[in-house]
Formats: structure tokens, sequence, C-alpha cells
């Protein structure tokens, strides 16, 4: 569900960007309004803000959706870690060490220098 999620969040994250590239400026409607710009768009003069603003609208809704549930199932996962659940291993009692028995991965005693 998680890889799911991840494809549909990538999917319309690359949309919403296409889709506010292709958005004129507020200074093109003037242009538009008198025919000069008409042309060159691909949903003619007053087609493409209506169009646009709610293909935007709509994945801006579904980025957020995709975002909150990302969030929400990543934090659902903290715990059920295998390192917070598992537990320590038991260490080796003192005694074995007070026997002369040297303890796994203890170091050696130096020997002592003499003061001349």
């Amino acid at each position: 569900m998680t890889v799911l999620l991840v494809i549909i969040h990538v999917i319309v994250c690359i949309a919403l960007i296409m889709i506010v590239l292709l958005q004129t400026g507020k200074g093109a409607d003037m242009g538009a309004a008198f025919g000069t710009g008409s042309s060159q768009t691909l949903f003619g003069s007053g087609g493409a803000s209506t169009f646009l603003s709610k293909a935007t609208t709509g994945a801006a809704i579904v980025f957020m959706l995709t975002s909150f549930l990302l969030a929400y199932i990543s934090g659902q996962r903290l715990s059920s870690s295998s390192i917070i659940r598992d537990k320590a291993p038991i260490e080796q009692k003192q005694g074995a060490s007070e026997q002369g028995t040297p303890q796994p991965g203890a170091e050696k005693p130096a020997p002592e220098k003499e003061n001349k």
C-alpha cells in the first residue's frame, strides 16, 4: 500500500508542477482580450483559466491527501520497530570473573613498569 501511495504522490507532484507551469501570468490576460494571444493558447482565450484552476485545485487536494497518508503510515511504523521491541541480551554474571575465568572481550592487564 505504501508503494502505491508513493507512486501516486510522485505522479501528482509532477502533474502539479506541469499544471502550474502551463498557467499564464496576470499580465497575459490583456493581450488575450484583444485577440493577440488567443491563437497561440491551447484552450482558447477564456477556457484555460477555468480548466487549469480546477486541475490545480484537484491535484493540490490529492497531493495533500497522499502527504497526510504517507506521514500517518510512517508514524505508525515506528511503534513496530524491532529495535524498540527487542530487549538487550543477558550479560554474564559477576561470579565468573571472580573465579579467574576471563570474560569474552575482556582485555589483559598491561604489565607494570618499574620505576628506577
